[in-house]
């Protein structure tokens, strides 16, 4: 017999084992209060003719010492744990420790524990048995008992993971261990032969190391013809022999030759020089085609046992070697070779779902799928592929409700990466459920549907698209007419939809849909009357007029088609004159733009290069001038100026007896800048989007100076970065049907474009952080130009920078302004007098 590998452990776990006998004197060690503890002596008190006496003495301190801090370690991972109790590398920690100080009872229990969140390595799993072998079995404490609570210990561990020396030394303890088997009982034999014969299909077909398992199963017949010479043992051995010649594996010509010398002790001879002398034909013809299999492999072994390889490359070594196996069709040699690759790679998702989708097409063998799934979802619990695999093999093994409900929950305490992973897996529970509901309604609860549709639109209806939240609502109102047959609870459900998504056209469209498919006219009609005047993103305000006028052509009278039209016809009228607002407002901000630009011109420059010229006071001159200075100055600016002031007149006489709050002043420094907003979105809207993220001090909703309606984006204040960036890390979320874009306020690049501003306006304020126009002339009109500061090199006032781009002449300070100056009487750069308002709309309106 081969020596065990778990010999090597015990020795390795005997020091601590030692430790464990005296377990009640370590713990005296570890607490100095214990009553029964008694000091170790002095130094001073040792004889002093003791030569060892020094060095036994600091050998002892050390180990103290050493123990010492293994136990405030210990207490250390303690605390980790209850902090993070998925942290595995902290569980490894704790178990070494423990195991170092031979604290036996808790060891057993953070093993336990650690193995109920993570499967356990083979190397885990032999130290945990050799351990308890040496504990239990070699002290005999009750060793009956002790080998069965063993045993369970390896059947756990084989289940986990393909490890052939774990294999190994489970048929090496049952041979030493167990009583029946050691006797050569009948019940053992059966047992023993089970045992190897499960050890054969697990690892009998690993290609390097699956010869162990044939060795060992025949070294047990072999040790069994010794003790029983019976002829059907002989023929045992020749027909493992015969077996294992035919599976392409390491060393097989190691195999042949003992084969041959094992025939030549039974007494049939043949030629050791020639190689298939004295073999039977079928076994020489298998044993061609093993070692043909065997060398188109081998490439593929030696790439995996490279000595320096990173996990990728060994990952896709297994891969190119795994689909060389699905090739060649073997499904024995592909599941091997899956097992093979997870033993070494268990946490790569690659690997768990080729495995499992293989299983699915090929094998379709409940048990093995079964456990397979279940070993993958405990690897890779993040991955819910892998959880709605699982689902559907349970469903296709014919597993009960409680079976599928229970991995459902699991799979609920995982956390994925999207939301939609999550709804991927609420919908194959419902699909389940309603497959199961279909072939037995009267031993099942529709409300289990009802349950789980509930449960996913509270969960996940914040986080989930218009488009899934319509598709999961559209699917649950289905069910509930098609199974529950309950059309009021259908209704609830739009109901619900419309509440929940806002007032999006896809949402009243389907609910109209289902009623009419039903053929209730009148309720299809009456949503139609509640939704037409209702504001849509893109054209879906005028889709939901012309489908009501084409429903009433289609199902109503005339009478009904009239009333329709009348309706759909003012409401259009309204959204094509919103329209042109909006289209004339943003010709409006383009022509903005465009003055903008324009003040950077070379002309303006120009003028701006000439701060410390002392402007002298003009000479009067005619009128007649002035087109010459017109043509100085750009005229689309001037036109665009009266433009501008005819409008700013038009909209003050509209709008005189508004009186605008006084604006409230921010510096942007820990703002949201979110613009594409759905227009109907209000401030507490956006209150409730970043609730999430805590620390909103703010929300300055950009609304029309005229209208008062939203122009689609605004400014959100936080207490704090954190909570900043936490609202920032919501951009393009969707809020009210609209793609969000999300971005940090940068107050630095406005006042580099406009000198003049910082920080932006709570209330009615302008885009861009302009002031109202309308706020901008009553404020300077009520100002004492005597009390005024000189102007800035820049152009901008001493005391506090104002915006005067767009306003009126008749409003703005111009360039060379000072105290001494008369009302009216300045000097631009060009030396010329300042036109007036009314001046300048007579030069330029003239008939």
């Amino acid at each position: 017999m081969r020596s065990s590998p778990v010999e090597s452990k015990r020795l390795e776990s005997c020091s601590s084992i030692l430790m464990a006998e005296g377990e009640e004197n370590l713990s005296k060690t570890l607490d100095p209060s214990h009553p029964d503890q008694e000091m170790p002596p002095a130094t001073e008190d040792l004889p002093s003719d003791d030569s060892h006496s020094d060095s036994d003495s600091d050998s002892d301190s050390e180990e103290e010492a050493d123990e010492a801090a293994d136990a405030l370690r210990v207490q250390a991972l303690q605390q980790a744990l209850r902090n993070q109790p998925l942290h595995y590398d902290s569980h490894l920690q704790y178990i070494n420790c423990l195991r170092k100080l031979g604290e036996i009872d808790k060891l057993r229990n953070a093993r336990e524990h650690m193995n109920r969140l993570f499967p356990l390595s083979p190397n885990l799993w032999q130290d945990w048995i050799a351990d308890d072998v040496s504990l239990k079995l070699n002290q005999g404490l009750n060793s009956a008992e002790a080998f069965s609570e063993i045993e369970q210990l390896y059947e756990r561990a084989v289940q986990e993971y393909l490890s052939v020396p774990l294999w190994c030394d489970y048929i090496n303890f049952v041979q030493e261990h167990d009583k029946l088997v050691s006797q050569c009982s009948p019940g053992g034999v059966t047992k023993m032969r089970e045992l190897l014969e499960r050890a054969i299909t697990a690892a009998g077909f690993h290609v390097s190391e699956g010869s162990k398992i044939w060795e060992a199963y025949r070294e047990y017949e072999q040790a069994l013809l010794l003790t029983i010479d019976e002829e059907n043992t002989k023929d045992r051995i020749r027909s493992l022999f015969h077996r294992q010649l035919a599976v392409p594996l390491e060393n097989l010509r190691t195999t042949l030759m003992d084969y041959k010398a094992w025939e030549a002790d039974q007494g049939n001879s043949n030629d050791m020089d020639a190689e298939l002398d004295g073999v039977p034909p079928n076994v020489a013809l298998n044993y061609q085609k093993a070692s043909a299999a065997y060398n188109a492999r081998k490439q593929y072994e030696d790439q995996l046992t490279s000595p320096v390889q990173s996990e990728a490359d060994k990952l896709q070594h297994f891969l190119n070697y795994i689909k060389f196996e699905e090739s060649s069709g073997d499904p024995t040699r592909v599941q091997i070779l899956y097992e093979r690759a997870i033993s070494e790679l268990p946490v790569s998702s690659d690997l768990w779902l080729g495995y499992t989708n293989y299983l699915d097409r090929t094998l379709k063998v409940a048990p093995i799928l079964k456990s397979v799934y279940y070993r993958a979802t405990r690897n890779c619990p993040w991955i819910s592929e892998l959880w709605v695999g699982y689902l559907l093999s349970l469903e296709r093994t014919k597993s009960s409700e409680e079976e599928i409900r229970s991995v459902f929950e699991q799979s609920l305490q995982c956390a994925f990466q999207t939301t939609k992973e999550c709804l991927d897996l609420y919908l194959t529970r419902i699909d389940g459920l309603r497959r199961r509901f279909s072939l037995d309604q009267e031993d099942f609860d529709f409300q289990l549907i009802r349950q789980a549709f509930m449960d996913a639109s509270d969960l996940l209806s914040a986080e989930l698209s218009p488009e899934e939240l319509l598709s999961l609502h559209k699917y649950w109102a289905k069910l509930e007419i098609n199974l529950g047959k309950d059309i009021t609870a259908a209704r609830g459900v739009w109901d619900i939809l419309i509440k929940k998504s806002g007032s999006t056209l896809e949402s009243h469209q389907g609910y109209i849909a289902m009623e009419v498919e039903m053929g209730h006219i009148n309720e299809a009609r009456a949503i139609y009357k509640r939704c037409y005047a209702k504001r849509f993103a893109g054209t879906g305000s005028e889709d939901i007029c012309h489908a009501w006028v084409k429903f009433e052509r289609e199902h109503g009278t005339l009478e009904d088609y009239d009333v329709a039209l009348k309706k759909v016809t003012a409401r259009l009228n309204e959204v094509m004159l919103f329209k042109a607002q909006q289209e004339s407002k943003g010709k409006a901000d383009h022509s903005a733009v465009s003055v903008k630009e324009s003040t950077n011109s070379p002309l303006k420059r120009k003028t701006d290069q000439k701060p410390n010229m002392k402007l002298q006071p003009p000479a009067k001159r005619r009128r007649q001038d002035a087109p010459k200075t017109q043509e100085k100055f750009e005229p689309d600016l001037g036109k665009m100026e009266i433009e501008s002031e005819e409008q700013l007149q038009k909209e003050e006489e509209k709008g005189k007896e508004i009186k605008k709050p006084k604006a409230e002043f921010y510096d942007d420094q820990c703002t949201a800048f979110i613009s594409n907003l759905n227009l109907r979105t209000n401030e507490e809207d956006l209150k409730y989007f970043f609730s999430d993220c805590g620390g909103v001090t703010a929300v300055r909703l950009v609304r029309d100076k005229v209208t008062g309606k939203s122009r689609g984006y605004a400014y959100v204040d936080f207490s704090d970065d954190q909570h900043l960036q936490a609202a920032i890390a919501k951009n393009k979320k969707t809020l009210h049907g609209a793609k969000l874009s999300i971005a940090r306020s940068d107050p630095s690049r406005s006042k580099k474009s406009r000198p003049g501003m910082s920080g932006s306006f709570r209330g009615r304020g302008t885009a861009r952080n302009f002031p109202p126009r309308n706020e901008s002339k009553s404020s300077e009109e009520g100002r004492n130009p005597s009390k005024e500061e000189p102007s800035t090199d820049a152009g901008t006032s001493g005391k506090e920078k104002k915006v005067t781009f767009m306003a009126p002449r008749s409003v703005m300070k111009p360039l060379g302004w000072n105290k001494k100056d008369g009302e009216g009487k300045v000097e631009v750069s060009g030396g010329e007098e300042l036109k007036s308002n009314e001046e300048f709309r007579n030069l330029f309106l003239k008939k």
